[in-house]
């Protein structure tokens, strides 16, 4: 099958031959169709499944057939993402896919200057790609106008969720007409999830290409039992011994990923830390040194887990497991994308046993332990409480899996649909 085959504009085919795709991917397949018809889509598509394009290509041709719009100043096209990162790749594949069209696209999020951002709004633009904290400030100072919104893409609904978005989602569904096309796209399916797309859809057709939770099957997964004290020590081995070039370690906290990445430097390892009390300037320096292999090691907490596209990533290590079970399935899904393999490693420390158990208990299957020669574990050493947070308090029940909604580093779950969540100023500010 071809993307020609699928009913798009000659001049989204090019645009796609020019990225060097042949094949539409399964849910590629599936989706673009649909949209095409006019279709309400719920999706439920793991990352690395090429769902941006399975969106974004039928948007852009949609657009094109419905002709231009007289005041040029209304955004006809919204699509809302849970991170600066993903807005920015979004954003990329949209003037990617677009190029040979005459349709103006811009992105917006916080942690830079608005200003610009609304230079390019007064401008005009159809397609507008979007953090919902951003968009509503921008909605609040009346530079940017959604009233005539005929496509509507919730992207990684559930992550939007689970970082608290869930207010802001319905403050924007608010500001749109309540005739539109709306495209529901979510790695799971959860009774939140459902309850939002209820409300929101119309006789959506439901597009899925993986079970849910479930991880790439070109993914290696492996565990190395290790001490907590020892393993920066193996990890530098790893990389070493391995001459691995570009690996994405996830840390639970932000500090962590700080000290860690200072740590690999000083080993003569180059590194750098990415999260969310990072600047976006600096973030951005991060990644693209990162791409360009100036850069060995990105160190990421979870804010990064679904908001990185690296093509063809080939390592990812979980340096901390992290306190929520799915989180596990977002980090690895960094690798093993569009088609290539990829190897997660994760390393264990006594602590760590519980929310192993869990992951493995969600995936169904129990994950292979090696142990490193020269780095076995003591068995005297005794469990201690993991330090979750910035109070310093130990993780509660089901692997820190807390009932308060305060915040957690790294973009955790902050307490989705919770009161207050909206007032959670760090964990918005860290997504917006």
């Amino acid at each position: 099958m071809s993307f020609a085959s699928l009913g798009l504009r000659a001049e989204l085919v090019r645009a796609v031959s020019e990225k060097g795709y042949s094949t539409p991917t399964p849910i590629q397949q599936q989706a673009i169709p649909l949209v095409l018809e006019g279709r309400d889509i719920m999706g439920g598509a793991q990352t690395g499944t090429g769902k941006t394009a399975g969106f974004t290509l039928p948007l852009l041709h949609r657009l094109m057939d419905m002709g231009q719009q007289p005041d040029r100043r209304k955004v006809r096209a919204l699509v809302l993402t849970p991170t600066r990162e993903l807005a920015a790749q979004v954003h990329e594949s949209v003037r990617a896919y677009g190029k040979h069209l005459p349709l103006r696209s811009t992105v917006i999020f916080g942690g830079v200057s608005i200003n610009p951002q609304i230079q390019k709004l007064r401008k005009g633009v159809e397609i507008l790609v979007a953090t919902p904290g951003r968009l509503l400030d921008h909605a609040g100072q009346r530079t940017v106008d959604l009233s005539g919104v005929d496509i509507l893409v919730l992207d990684e609904a559930d992550r939007m969720l689970d970082m608290g978005f869930i207010h802001d989602i319905r403050k924007v569904l608010a500001l749109l007409p309540k005739r539109k096309q709306t495209l529901l796209f979510s790695a799971t399916f959860s009774s939140e999830i459902k309850r939002l797309a209820d409300g929101l859809l119309n006789d959506p057709a439901l597009v899925e290409v993986a079970q849910r939770n479930t991880t790439a099957e070109r993914i290696s997964q492996v565990v190395h039992p290790v001490d907590r004290a020892r393993k920066r020590e193996l990890l530098s081995w790893m990389i070493g011994a391995n001459n691995w070039r570009q690996v994405l370690v996830f840390t639970r906290t932000k500090h962590g990923a700080n000290r860690l990445a200072e740590q690999l430097g000083k080993d003569g390892i180059t590194a750098a830390a990415i999260h969310g009390n990072k600047s976006q300037g600096a973030r951005t320096r991060a990644l693209a040194d990162f791409k360009s292999g100036k850069v060995r090691v990105l160190v990421a907490t979870d804010i990064a887990a679904r908001g990185l596209d690296i093509d063809q990533l080939p390592h990812v290590v979980n340096f901390e497991l992290p306190n929520v079970p799915e989180d596990y399935v977002h980090r690895i899904g960094r690798t093993g994308r569009a088609g290539n393999e990829g190897e997660a490693m994760s390393l264990v420390c006594v602590d760590e046993h519980k929310l192993l158990r869990d992951i493995e208990r969600l995936l169904k299957t129990d994950i292979r332990k090696q142990v490193i020669e020269g780095y076995e574990p003591d068995p005297s050493i005794r469990a201690e409480p993991i330090q979750n947070g910035r109070r310093g308090k130990p993780a509660g029940p089901r692997g820190g899996a807390r009932k308060s909604s305060g915040p957690r580093h790294g973009g955790h779950r902050s307490g989705a649909g919770k009161k207050g969540s909206r007032g959670n100023r760090s964990t918005r500010h860290a997504a917006r």
